[in-house]
């Protein structure tokens, strides 16, 4: 088991997309669960899309995420070279050739394919007219690309996820090797770079499915030992379709600035199409992943990415930190919220089964640092009808400026005694006071609200409520 050895290998032309950032999850799951290794490399051998600085993005993100390469990460354009030779061995071995079809030849092509109403045009060199004519054409300097001799025996792999998978020899065209202005092709550096990095299984999303029969084709040509392939099944958005901005956050890098906890979303990633297989557990460390991760548990059809799912399971692992933990990472996403730690630690016992992000407590929970500028205007209709409940307040105001405690306990207590002295049941005093401290008809317990926020800011916000409310 040790001689697994697997990769995740994005290309520098986007940001991590959270699919992309769940094929690296498995992978490197993989290779823990199984004691190998788990390598990483960049595919940036496109000179016009790839961009060095989106490849580091993508490694901060991974790394974030906690995935790093076991091995020094590897460049694919640094092997340009080395993919040429190959593509000149495929031709010494009779298994490529070189193409001198014009790109008005191959339009023409695709014209008749469309004419014959082919789903695709699948280019068929004619091979000995080509090797016939190389030399010649060659020294002449004609442009060229190189193609594969497509095998047309068709070409089938049991796929770690999916079962038996096979494509029809008619399926597969001669695909290109080296493009005519000498730089390789995704199938040809793909091949030769998990070939020298020694990758013994290839897991990575749905949409390989169709490159895999070229790759084999390549591996075989070569005489090189052909990887276990595994195809997962794509992230799809509440829509059903695949999963993209229109629906939601798509980048790993969205997810950070949103304030999701990194050991948040790889728990959820992982649990996205693959299943521990006992139990409804949902809640792991990444470390017990490690050791309960296998491609058996990796379901065969599309997950949904559910962000409120993703938001509850961050609150769950928010609960998991210590209180010191939880109040560096609130405050590191506390934006311009007017939070102290100090205000944090005292709030944070009373807010701590119920946080799932960290806007829970800077917006739906402002009240906790600054008084309300508004009342919810349901709740001031409900709880102050008429000129009586600001005099009631008033005098409840002045009795609690004498209370000898401000604990939670005394302070119910004392409430529940001051009401029925007064004939009124307890709740008739506790909503209007909730809407004056929180501006809001829900909240917290009271009396833990009170005691967090303090006798002064209780009573100076009662005050306010009360000349806001009170009639001339």
């Amino acid at each position: 088991m040790s001689d697994i050895r697997v990769r995740f290998a994005p290309s520098p032309t986007g940001y991590l997309h959270v699919g992309g950032a769940r094929t690296a999850i498995f992978n490197f799951l993989f290779a823990r669960a199984s004691g190998g290794k788990f390598l990483l490399r960049i595919e940036d051998t496109d000179p016009v899309r790839s961009r060095g600085e989106l490849a580091e993005v993508i490694l901060d993100g991974l790394r974030w995420l906690g995935i790093e390469s076991d091995e020094p990460v590897v460049y694919q354009s640094d092997h340009h070279e080395r993919f040429r030779g190959v593509a000149e061995e495929l031709i010494r071995r009779g298994a490529a050739y070189y193409d001198f079809t014009t790109p008005e030849e191959l339009e023409a092509m695709r014209r008749e394919s469309q004419a014959r109403k082919e789903p695709r045009c699948r280019v068929r060199g004619d091979v000995h007219k080509a090797r016939a004519e190389a030399s010649q054409r060659l020294a002449r300097g004609d442009a060229y690309a190189v193609r594969v001799s497509a095998s047309v025996e068709g070409v089938k792999w049991n796929d770690l996820v999916h079962g038996p998978i096979k494509f029809d020899g008619a399926e597969v065209e001669d695909f290109v090797l080296l493009r005519s202005d000498g730089t390789p092709t995704y199938h040809l550096s793909v091949v030769c770079d998990d070939h020298d990095m020694g990758i013994t299984h290839v897991l990575r999303g749905d949409d390989h499915i169709s490159n895999t029969p070229k790759q084999i084709i390549l591996y075989r040509a070569m005489g090189w030992e052909v990887p276990q392939f595994g195809h997962v099944p794509l992230i799809l958005g509440p829509d059903k379709q695949r999963l993209s901005k229109r629906t939601g956050a798509t980048s790993v890098g969205e997810f950070t600035d949103r304030g999701f906890l990194p050991q948040a979303l790889f728990n959820f990633l992982s649990l996205l199409g693959w299943s521990p297989g006992s139990g409804d557990r949902e809640i792991f460390s990444v470390g017990e992943l490690k050791h309960v991760f296998s491609l058996g548990g990796i379901q065969a059809k599309s997950a949904v990415f559910d962000t409120a799912k993703l938001e509850w399971m961050n609150g769950e692992h928010i609960r998991l930190l210590s209180d010191e933990e939880a109040i560096d990472y609130l405050i590191a996403h506390s934006g311009e919220a007017p939070a102290t730690r100090e205000q944090l630690r005292a709030f944070w016992p009373l807010m701590k089964p119920r946080i799932r992000m960290p806007r829970d407590l800077f917006t739906d929970h402002a009240y906790l640092f600054t008084d309300p500028v508004e009342y919810d205007s349901a709740g001031a209709a409900k709880h102050f009808p008429d000129g009586k409940m600001p005099e009631l307040l008033r005098e409840y105001r002045f009795d609690l400026d004498n209370a000898a405690s401000f604990d939670p306990e005394p302070l119910e207590k004392h409430l529940r005694g001051w009401c029925e002295s007064h004939g009124l049941s307890a709740g008739k005093l506790i909503h209007p006071i909730r809407l004056a401290l929180t501006g809001k008809t829900v909240s917290p317990g009271l009396f833990e609200l009170m005691n967090v926020l303090g006798r002064e800011t209780v009573l100076r916000r009662l005050e306010k409520a009360i000349n806001m409310f009170a009639r001339p």
